[in-house]
């Protein structure tokens, strides 16, 4: 048996399957979260194969709901650590490493 490492092959990944990941990362079941967001089982059920988009204040209570950022939901990119695309070299004041 051989296996062919080739180049590799990256997964792309759908806002679906980002979906669905979060929602399986934070331990929920499709019930569950739809209850935490106001929505029928079934709306998560669709949201996740792809078959409706969810409109924009449910991905929204999706993220919190699941602890996930917003951004990598809707675009599959982590945010920066600043958050507002700084670099994160700087810390909030009163997060300073103590100087002796």
């Amino acid at each position: 048996m051989t296996i062919d490492v080739g180049i590799g092959h990256i997964p792309t990944w759908t806002r679906a399957d980002r979906l669905r990941k979060a929602r399986e990362v934070a331990g929920l079941d499709q019930t569950s979260l739809g209850q935490r967001l106001g929505v029928s089982r079934g709306t998560i059920s669709n949201a996740e194969r792809g078959t409706v988009e969810p409109r924009r204040a449910v991905i929204m209570a999706w993220a919190m709901a699941t602890g996930v950022p917003l951004q990598w939901i809707e675009t599959g990119e982590a945010p920066s650590p600043g958050g507002d695309g700084a670099s994160g070299d700087v810390r909030p004041e009163g997060f300073e490493p103590p100087t002796f």
